[in-house]
């Protein structure tokens, strides 16, 4: 495994999220954010996806967090993203901002 790896990403925030400034329940939240993931895999680019929906400043990117190492994320989001396949799709992931799908790039 690379110490580096580049990654794109999707947050939906809710209100339960400690770091999400969103009023949105936790179950809006998931359906929602499954309903990106569901988009996705149906074809729709990520990239659009992202750009369209997310609630993190990235979406500006595509969603893209550009090139990152071990630490430098939340934990629970550093475990899933370095844990992907180049290429692959995260299923839903928590953290205090919220819910992530994951999208490694590099």
């Amino acid at each position: 495994m690379s110490d580096q790896i580049r990654a794109s990403h999707i947050l939906v925030g809710h209100a339960d999220a400690p770091q999400a400034s969103s009023q949105l329940s936790a179950e809006d939240a998931m359906k929602q954010i499954e309903s990106f993931k569901a988009q996705i895999e149906g074809g729709t680019p990520f990239e659009q996806v992202a750009s369209d929906n997310s609630d993190c400043p990235s979406s500006r990117q595509g969603g893209d967090l550009g090139s990152f190492g071990r630490g430098a994320m939340v934990p629970a989001f550093d475990q899933a993203a370095f844990e992907l396949e180049v290429g692959a799709l995260s299923d839903v992931v928590e953290t205090d901002f919220g819910y992530h799908i994951i999208y490694r790039t590099e």
